[in-house]
């Protein structure tokens, strides 16, 4: 018997930790014609890229600062649940 792992995503992370981007999902496509996920890609959320949660927004939890490579996004909750992670 397998027991599945559940699919951790980047907006369920904890402020101050952090992991490893192993997937991006594919998201919805704008009025331009990129997805979504290629714009996260484009902006370094690629398998293999440490990523660091530093702050959550308020209210609401909204944005989320995100620390990847040398660089600092923010992003909204359902952007980030498009990027599957490995905490460290």
């Amino acid at each position: 018997m397998t027991h599945a792992v559940p699919r951790l995503t980047l907006d369920a992370l904890a402020v101050g930790v952090a992991a490893t981007v192993t997937e991006v999902a594919r998201g919805d496509v704008a009025e331009d014609g990129v997805s979504l996920s290629r714009r996260l890609m484009e902006l370094g959320f690629v398998p293999g890229e440490k990523v660091r949660l530093l702050k959550r927004g308020m209210p609401g939890g909204e944005p989320l600062a995100i620390r990847v490579g040398n660089s600092t996004f923010a992003l909204r909750r359902f952007e980030a649940a498009l990027i599957s992670i490995q905490p460290e």
